[in-house]
């Protein structure tokens, strides 16, 4: 069993275009979306839902009414505003505290310190695991709810769930859309990968997050290659990052020219393979090929 991940610096870049047309050139594989922030690839393979489970992480602070006497020692102590104080009529102190569910971060400072031990520490549903069928085979995605951390966390539930299914349907390949950027969820997408593909675009920008991205592989001893997206619309920065890329002895083995085709096939719910036979469908092609051959 081998691991594909495709990353990006930023977003935007192509990566879980060339994803879905991954998926539709492999053979035997299964599909991991641990872009689990912003979830996109189930636009394009229009996945079946087989199985779904809750995702928990991290803890919240829960304020019991019927125990909480006023006495206000949560709020001075929250450093981060996590407490709210309300007017009431229900009380006899004409207030009420309750918890902010975005603010709180969990820390267990206003329960340690509850005089009436009014407060109790929950770990709240924060988002859903799903496992798919696609017509190119089965996906493992995730849906994580709004304002919530604890990303890097569900991202290696999805990447568990992908292994347990390749192992028990002999499916000799795993490629995972990884998170765009350098944080929890990217460190987590890429941990223990065969390989890292980063795809990357001929801008300052794609230049500045090819480095950095770049450098997280190396300091987590990934094998790593890049492709360069829609590169002939600035042939200059592709120069240089082909150049940053040849000094970090990274080897460039694809670049994807720009084309319009991306846009229509997403629309039409197709990767690019399946809705083109161009020059860009050939070049996707081909860089699949080489990536193959790495992985073998």
């Amino acid at each position: 069993m081998r691991e594909l991940v495709v990353i990006s610096g930023k977003g935007g870049t192509g990566k879980t275009s060339l994803t879905a047309s991954f998926a539709a050139l492999a053979k035997k594989c299964v599909l991991a979306d641990c872009d689990v922030d912003a979830a996109d690839l189930h636009l394009i393979l229009q996945p079946q839902i087989a199985q779904e489970e809750d995702f928990t992480g991290g803890y919240e602070a829960v304020i019991s009414q019927d125990i909480c006497n006023q006495c206000g020692i949560c709020i001075e102590l929250c450093r981060f505003d996590g407490v709210i104080q309300k007017d009431s009529a229900e009380t006899l102190s004409g207030i009420v505290y309750e918890i902010d569910g975005i603010a709180c971060e969990g820390c267990g400072v206003c329960a340690y310190f509850c005089p009436e031990q009014a407060i109790e520490m929950i770990q709240p549903v924060r988002g859903k695991m799903f496992v798919s069928d696609t017509r190119y085979g089965p996906m493992v995605h995730a849906r994580l709810g709004v304002a919530v951390d604890n990303s890097g966390k569900l991202v290696a539930m999805v990447r568990n769930q992908s292994r347990r299914i390749a192992k028990d349907t002999l499916r000799d390949r795993i490629i995972i859309d990884g998170s765009p950027g350098v944080g929890c969820p990217v460190i987590s997408s890429i941990t223990g990968a065969d390989l890292a593909l980063v795809v990357t675009e001929p801008t300052i920008s794609g230049l500045h997050d090819f480095n950095r991205i770049s450098e997280l592989t190396r300091q987590m001893k990934i094998p790593t290659v890049v492709c360069i997206n829609k590169w002939d619309l600035n042939p200059e920065n592709t120069d240089k990052i082909k150049s940053s890329a040849a000094e970090k002895e990274i080897d460039v083995i694809g670049q994807i020219r720009y084309d319009k085709m991306f846009t229509k096939a997403q629309i039409m719910g197709a990767s690019v393979v399946e809705y083109s036979g161009g020059a860009v469908a050939g070049e996707i092609i081909r860089l699949w090929e080489r990536l193959e051959k790495i992985l073998d």
